[in-house]
């Protein structure tokens, strides 16, 4: 009989280690720990202490916000914690200071740093950023505004469901991360909202951008130097600036951009479509092995452009060539209507001709013509059906 009641006991031993493996993990519900759903008393101790508490657990743990307006001050979630599964529920919104000068002058409002396997889950982050957006078109003396949530040096993250309203500078940064999911984001800005990129990705490696809605005053995604492995699929943009690889080469060293893929993407009204852009000087950095494919464009001011020689208000750069490689871009399947004549521009550098540009079956029209292309130190080839007619060399 003793061998059947070891077994027996193995058995019992076993069940339990797997059923306490499957335990619920541990919440905290911020307004328990002092937050106000009213929009206007300051919440932010409250959101570190459930932090605080979360990071230092053990166990999985969830950070849950109910419904409501969760006044927040400049926040810092900081990481290295003693577990790497916490995750942040939102039912309610969450909202930054009315007065821009709060933290008008902070880099960011909402910054986990150092956070490795945090999720948020659904929720809105209203910026509040209107009256800022005002003050800069008057051109007064203004805070520069804070990005509206930051993940840096941050691995394992997953955003879902989140809304972003109104941020007074960009939205949603990923910065030197790694592993990072954004699926089902909204971005919601003015189309004249100064500098409010939707979400920008720099020193990422494997970023996934899914299922999203961007309309904003500056590019829907902004793609930065040191950018590998992103995939950004089934996005629509409008209003906005477009999908951007760059602005690269603002520094003379500079990490390049590699392996990007941007498919299935409708442009609405915006003033491009699929662009990469660098500074006309010299620089180290590139853009390599990147992939526009199955795009729509609805009314867009320059549907297909390679701008190598950007240079805001003429300084530092009037006169001289980018030193940015691009090469091995693909553009496939990309259809619709230009606002203006010109629907495909590349305009590439002297100094570092653009090499290894594919056209694929691309159709743009303007005013119910085939539109036309123009380009300066291209090389590449078309395939397929391309209108309008390429200009590769």
């Amino acid at each position: 009989m003793a061998k059947p009641m070891s077994s027996l006991i193995l058995l019992l031993i076993s069940i339990l280690s797997v059923t306490s493996s499957l335990a619920s993990p541990v919440t905290y519900d911020v307004v328990s720990l002092g937050a106000k759903a009213d929009g206007k008393t300051d919440s932010t101790q409250a959101f570190l202490a459930a932090w605080t508490k979360s990071c230092g657990s053990t166990e999985a743990a969830t950070i849950y916000v109910p419904q409501g307006r969760f006044l927040l001050g400049k926040v810092e979630f900081k990481g290295e914690c003693k577990n790497n599964d916490i995750t942040l529920r939102i039912d309610g919104t969450l909202v930054s200071p009315s007065d821009y000068n709060v933290i008008g002058n902070a880099d960011n409002w909402i910054l986990f740093e150092h956070a490795n396997g945090v999720s948020i889950n659904g929720g809105t982050l209203d910026g509040q950023g209107t009256g800022l957006w005002t003050c800069k078109k008057t051109g007064k003396s203004c805070p520069s505004g804070a990005t509206t949530l930051e993940f840096s040096n941050s691995n394992n993250i997953v955003i879902n469901g989140l809304t972003s309203l109104n941020s007074q500078m960009f939205h949603i940064v990923i910065n030197g991360c790694n592993n990072v999911k954004a699926q089902g984001v909204k971005v919601s800005a003015s189309g004249n909202s100064p500098n409010t990129d939707g979400i920008h990705v720099q020193s990422s490696s494997g970023v996934t951008i899914l299922n999203s809605r961007i309309g904003t005053g500056d590019d829907c995604v902004s793609i930065g130097p040191g950018t590998t492995n992103l995939w950004i699929e089934n996005v629509a943009c409008g209003p906005g600036h477009g999908i951007s690889v760059g602005s690269l080469g603002k520094e003379q060293e500079e990490a390049g951009v590699q392996n990007v893929t941007v498919k299935t993407v409708t442009f609405t009204g915006t003033e491009n479509g699929v662009r990469i852009k660098s500074w006309g000087r010299p620089s180290s950095g590139f853009a390599r092995n990147i992939l526009f494919q199955h795009a729509i464009m609805n009314n867009v001011q320059n549907p297909i452009v390679i701008d190598q020689n950007y240079c805001p208000d003429e300084e530092n750069c009037p006169g001289q060539a980018s030193g940015v490689k691009i090469s091995d871009v693909t553009f496939q399947d990309i259809h619709g209507t230009s606002a203006t004549e010109v629907a495909v521009k590349f305009d590439c550098s002297s100094e570092n001709p653009c090499s290894g540009i594919t056209l694929d079956d691309v159709k743009l029209t303007y005013q119910n013509k085939p539109a036309e292309a123009s380009c300066s130190h291209a090389d590449g080839s078309a395939s397929g059906f391309v209108q309008p007619n390429s200009c590769l060399v």
